[in-house]
């Protein structure tokens, strides 16, 4: 979360590139403090908040695809030239910027937490999160197969908007063009990082509420706010630690740092499922082939972890000392056995369900998948 106030920040310095450094701060605590709003007043609000921002950050990024494509296609000549050498460094490096990489396709085990409120998880979530990653990953290549053919390696490295410097050398032969071009993806990506933040917050928030429910986190991650029902302190706490990170960290450093994070947590979360085997025989739902997608998820863990440097490596293992004993005095590892029994009720799961049915992009989805098996003359049903 910290990460996003930086990259949004730099984004914005693309239209305005003398801000100061006081300036920056005043931005990314503006921003920060637009998220907490949306996300306090209510799940709806900030899932409709995200529907929104994800539906225009994607219209910026076709435009920029479709339109380089054009470029490149055009002027094959001065695509090859900016392909070539296709490493200019070599392979050295390849780890370290796998550590880059890894940060923007991370956020898809978010989706494994409704798994609760989910029709058959066990089949329904991977394929969700296969879906999701071809998604992403479809999106994220054809980008950068833009990006680095009509725009030289050297001038990418310097640039503070690749995307947007990208698309005015797309719209070059048309001044008037590029300029209008370069604002639309520009904004755009201001909309992309502030979507994306958003629905890391949603989901790292009820996260938050849910450790503290079952123990696990200080109990005060669990009150609720008495007119907008969320998670308000969980919200608050996780969104200014992240501001303070911001501002003290810089891009790559937080990158870098955070996937050390997400790596141990991979890595733990990957051995812990030979002993939740151990411990529960019979689960509620396996997924087939876990064994050997745990094994392949701690090796990967431990490479990720090998590949950051030795202060980074430092500094995390540092935080995370810092943290046990903060853990240790703040979490006496109690379920809130009432709040717990609500959580998990069925009515309240059942509430959930609904409820995720009228957001984040599902309810439109869902009316399009109706249009369809009427004109397919398919059955149709409530679940459908």
């Amino acid at each position: 979360m910290a990460v996003f106030p930086v990259a949004f920040t730099r984004y914005l310095m693309f239209f305005f590139p003398d801000l100061g450094w006081l300036a920056q701060v005043a931005v990314k605590t503006l921003f920060v403090a637009l998220l907490i709003v949306t996300n306090i007043v209510g799940v709806k609000a900030a899932g409709r908040t995200n529907d929104v921002l994800t539906l225009v950050k994607l219209a910026p990024l076709v435009l920029f695809s479709v339109a380089g494509l054009s470029f490149i296609f055009s002027n094959q000549a001065v695509a090859a030239a900016n392909y070539a050498p296709f490493a200019p460094f070599g392979f050295a490096n390849f780890g370290s910027a796998l550590v880059l990489i890894f940060w923007a396709y991370a956020g898809f085990e978010i989706s494994t937490i409704p798994a609760d409120e989910i029709k058959n998880p066990g089949s329904t979530v991977p394929k969700a999160i296969v879906l999701g990653i071809a998604i992403v990953t479809v999106f994220y290549l054809t980008t950068n197969v833009v990006l680095f053919g009509v725009r030289p390696w050297e001038s990418l490295a310097t640039d503070v908007a690749p995307v947007a410097s990208a698309t005015g050398s797309i719209f070059a032969a048309s001044p008037l063009l590029a300029l209008i071009a370069g604002l639309i993806v520009g904004v755009g990506a201001l909309i992309s990082v502030a979507g994306s933040d958003e629905s890391g917050m949603i989901g790292t928030s009820r996260l938050a509420y849910a450790l503290a429910v079952d123990g696990l986190f200080p109990h005060f991650l669990a009150r609720i706010h008495p007119k907008f029902k969320t998670p308000y302190l969980a919200i608050i706490i996780q969104a200014l630690t992240a501001l303070v990170a911001s501002i003290y960290g810089n891009l790559g450093s937080l990158i870098s740092t955070s996937v050390f994070f997400m790596a141990v947590a991979y890595l733990s979360t990957s051995a812990s499922m030979f002993w939740l085997r151990k411990k529960t025989p019979k689960p509620r739902f396996t997924i087939k082939g876990g064994s050997a997608v745990a094994v392949l998820g701690a090796v990967f863990s431990v490479y990720l972890i090998s590949q950051c440097t030795l202060d980074q490596i430092t500094v995390g293992l540092v935080l995370l000392a810092v943290g046990v004993p903060i853990y240790i005095k703040f979490s006496p590892k109690k379920e809130l056995t009432e709040l717990k029994r609500e959580l998990y009720s069925r009515s309240s799961v059942l509430e959930r369900a609904y409820r995720q049915e009228q957001r984040f992009l599902a309810h439109a989805l869902r009316h399009v998948k109706r249009v369809y098996r009427k004109a397919a003359g398919k059955k149709q049903s409530w679940s459908q």
